[in-house]
């Protein structure tokens, strides 16, 4: 028997701008990504329908419907990974993209190998594979069960995207110590993103708000000031 070729990782790029679309196209197909292409918010969402991809590229500046609507309506029944492209630079909506369920958000102008880079790390994180033997861990705020990737909050399953899942994981995984800023990013992001500590300010917010009573005096998702960060049960 010869062994099956995998099936190449499925891209759905999403931009009403044609030169970032053909850009987007050329750059992930010789990678030998598999690339579906949409240039408004409709043709996005029944090409996801259709198509399943496995990671979405979604700029929110759309010609029919704000980018975000459009994240919604893929995060209603899609999993995959959805990093969102934008000229919007201001921090709130960051903020709300991450909220409405992206994984990432790169800013334009980007530099290709940054998205490609970007775009890789999220895939990884969506094919992590679980061990069944992990344990469950409880807290008086929420329960992180690692083997199923789920976390429950007052018997309710919370949503997390795969990047919150893995800055979350890693916190778990070294409960009681603290992790260093670099080593989270090192391990979620990536070699290349050791310095980016803008991330985990707001991937630990993130994090707060869906699982902490008090989000802004959390009692397990620590910071250490200047150092890291500290998960206790």
């Amino acid at each position: 028997m010869t062994n099956a070729v995998p099936a190449p990782t499925k891209v759905l790029v999403v931009d009403d701008e044609p030169q970032i679309l053909r850009a987007l196209r050329i750059n992930l197909s010789v990678r030998g990504y598999e690339v579906i292409t949409a240039s408004n918010g409709a043709a996005a969402l029944r090409a996801a329908a259709e198509k399943h991809p496995d990671v979405v590229v979604l700029d929110l500046g759309l010609p029919d419907m704000d980018g975000i609507d459009v994240l919604a309506g893929l995060r209603g029944w899609s999993t995959a990974p959805v990093i969102v492209l934008s000229a919007r630079t201001d921090s709130s909506d960051k903020v709300e993209a991450l909220d409405a369920g992206a994984d990432d958000y790169v800013t334009k102008p980007f530099g290709m190998d940054e998205l490609l880079a970007r775009l890789r790390a999220a895939v990884r994180r969506a094919a992590g594979t679980a061990d069944t033997s992990e344990p469950v861990i409880d807290t008086a705020s929420f329960t992180v069960d690692l083997a199923a990737k789920q976390v429950t909050r007052h018997g309710r399953v919370v949503h997390l995207t795969p990047t919150e899942w893995g800055v979350l994981e890693m916190l778990v995984r070294n409960r009681g110590k603290l992790v260093g800023r670099r080593e989270l990013l090192r391990e979620v992001w990536g070699p290349s993103y050791a310095t980016e500590t803008h991330y985990l300010r707001v991937y630990l917010a993130q994090l707060r708000r869906k699982l902490e009573d008090d989000p802004s005096q959390p009692k397990h998702l620590l910071t250490e000031a200047g150092m890291g960060y500290r998960f206790q049960a």
